[in-house]
């Protein structure tokens, strides 16, 4: 059998996960989800939320993956406690594969939309030289995005080749080289575009909403959305973790990683809302568009600007290196998988996995709001029930699955996984290893039974 990789260094497996973790989640997801909710309500909660069980979730995940060093569907298996484990435990990991389908089922078409955008900005077609309105932007928005199936289809391919070329690399060798060029391109640019809102007239009006919180806003709808968000956002729930740490040597310190895979998530997300809600309010535009935020709203920003089309170029560059840094891991789960269970070499199992996704999920997802506009899955168009289904259904119970496994049937087994490399943090491991049998599974559940309701039922 061949030996297993592991990563060159402590620092390549994080900006790995940290590039896993930011994605359009960070960049996409979160300063939408901030403009419609109240602000700073949203941003504190989130902190909290990301304390409360992100990072104790990171542990888990890290825990799982590292014990057998196999991939996320055989990490459910081997001995716990003397006993061999019961085969239905790799439900768990089935589960997050199909979560993983389902997230990139919608998300590499996402990319094909900012793929589209800077296409279309380079190439003068999206003209930002001049002011323009919410009409306008809407406009080229369903002309361009929408209604358009064969360029974002195009659009959507290229970006899926762009991964093909760098797994066919190698599980660690391609992701590895990615992350430790892509993830200082990406830090640099939001750094850059931070320090460029943030000096705009009438940019203190946008970091007071964002940063300041409404107390009022704040209940458990609220909390429950933003551990949902935490989920999406640290890839949780759909083997990333657990793929990502297989490669993991035994020696270094898994409590130190996560904690900092955490906090680097956190601090990404919310550098991320510093890109965008300074300038929204420097130009007087509303911030609660939703998902179609950076999409509708922002080019009417950049056309406020010196260079606009040159900083818009920059923006959606960046959400086209966050997109890649987390696509290319969600691919590895189930690339790994494919590999180790079917025992099919690496290239056949990368063309299986990107070429079924393209046709399966990717081309239904783009023609969701035109030319499959007519086909409802809960009451949902494909696009948003990849989403919904992957999120509320999968995602959730594959974490919950993750943290019974690792209380209640790893139990030892798990805290000494933990503690190689981290031999001083007894106490801290005790203690985490009680809060995830019996607090986080109460949590999890709560946010499953509530976001099936809203989702599926309401």
């Amino acid at each position: 059998m061949k030996k297993r990789q592991n990563w060159s260094s402590k620092l390549t497996y994080i900006l790995a996960v940290a590039g896993a973790t930011v994605g359009f989640g960070a960049t996409w997801r979160f300063p939408y989800l901030v403009g419609q909710n109240g602000g700073g309500a949203y941003v504190l909660t989130f902190v909290v939320a990301m304390i409360v069980i992100g990072i104790p979730m990171i542990l888990v995940e890290n825990a799982i993956g590292r014990r057998l060093k196999v991939n996320a569907v055989d990490a459910f298996s081997g001995m716990a406690n003397g006993k061999r484990i019961a085969k239905y435990w790799k439900i768990v990991g089935w589960m997050g594969l199909l979560g993983a389908f389902g997230i990139m089922s919608y998300y590499m078409v996402i990319g094909g939309w900012v793929l589209s955008y800077i296409g279309q900005i380079i190439f003068g077609l999206f003209d930002l030289s001049n002011i323009i309105t919410i009409t306008q932007t809407t406009e080229f928005y369903n002309q361009n995005i929408i209604n358009n199936p064969m360029t974002i289809s195009f659009a959507t391919l290229v970006f899926v080749l762009v991964n093909y070329v760098i797994l066919v690399q190698g599980a660690v060798e391609g992701i590895e080289k990615a992350a430790k060029y892509l993830m200082p391109i990406l830090f640099l640019l939001m750094l850059t575009m931070v320090a460029k809102n943030i000096t705009l007239d009438g940019a203190a009006q946008g970091i007071k909403f964002y940063l300041t919180p409404d107390f009022s806003k704040i209940n458990m709808k609220l909390f429950i959305d933003v551990l949902g968000q935490v989920f999406f956002a640290l890839s949780l729930g759909f083997g990333v973790m657990i793929t990502l740490s297989s490669f993991v040597k035994k020696d270094e310190g898994l409590v130190k990683i996560s904690v900092i895979t955490g906090i680097l998530n956190t601090a990404i997300a919310v550098l991320a809302g510093f890109m965008i809600f300074p300038s929204l309010f420097s130009f007087g535009i509303e911030p609660n568009s939703g998902p179609s935020l950076v999409f509708k709203s922002l080019p009417i920003v950049f056309s406020h600007m010196p260079f606009g089309s040159l900083i818009a170029t920059a923006f959606f560059t960046l959400l086209m290196i966050a997109a890649l840094t987390t696509s290319l891991p969600i691919y590895e789960v189930m690339i790994t998988t494919l590999q180790e269970k079917f025992k099919v070499s690496r290239k056949k199992a990368i063309f299986i996995v990107l070429g079924g996704i393209f046709v399966l999920g990717n081309i239904p997802s783009l023609m969701a709001t035109n030319l499959l506009s007519h086909i409802t899955i809960f009451g949902k168009n494909i696009f948003d029930a990849y989403d919904a289904i992957s999120a509320t259904i999968f995602f959730v119970l594959t974490s919950l699955g993750c943290a019974l496994f690792v209380g209640w049937v790893l139990g030892d087994e798990a805290k000494a996984e933990i503690l190689k490399g981290s031999e001083k943090c007894v106490k801290i491991v005790n203690f985490w290893h009680w809060y995830v049998k019996f607090i986080i599974p109460f949590i999890i559940l709560i946010v499953f039974i509530s976001s099936f309701y809203d989702n599926f039922i309401k």
